[in-house]
C-alpha cells in the first residue's frame, strides 16, 4: 500500500477530507472497485490507534487491499474527485 492523503490531526481524516474537498462519506465501502463512480477515487480512512490513515484506493488491488474482510481495523470511506486523490496523495501511474 503505497499512497496516503496526509491531514491536520491524526483523528477525524475521513470528515475532515470530506469538508476540505467537498467529498461524500460512505456507509460502508463499494462492493467492487468497478464499483466506484467515474471520475471518483475512493480513500480508506483506517484507524491505527494512535493514528488514522487515509489511503488512496487507486487500483483493484490496492481496493482489495483496503476493503479486506480479515481485516479487524475499524475504516471509513470517502469518495472525492480522482484528480484531487491524486494531486493530495501524490499518486503516479
Amino acid at each position: 500500500m503505497g499512497y496516503y492523503i496526509q491531514t491536520d490531526y491524526n483523528h477525524g481524516k475521513a470528515q475532515e477530507i470530506a469538508e476540505k474537498y467537498n467529498g461524500v462519506l460512505l456507509a460502508s465501502a463499494p462492493k467492487t472497485y468497478e464499483d466506484i463512480p467515474a471520475g471518483k477515487a475512493l480513500i480508506a480512512v483506517v484507524n491505527n490507534g494512535a493514528f488514522e490513515a487515509a489511503g488512496f484506493c487507486y487500483d483493484a488491488s490496492e481496493f482489495a487491499c483496503f476493503t479486506d474482510p480479515r481485516d479487524s481495523r475499524s475504516c471509513r470511506y470517502v469518495l472525492i474527485d480522482r484528480d484531487t486523490a491524486e494531486i493530495l496523495s501524490g499518486y503516479k501511474e
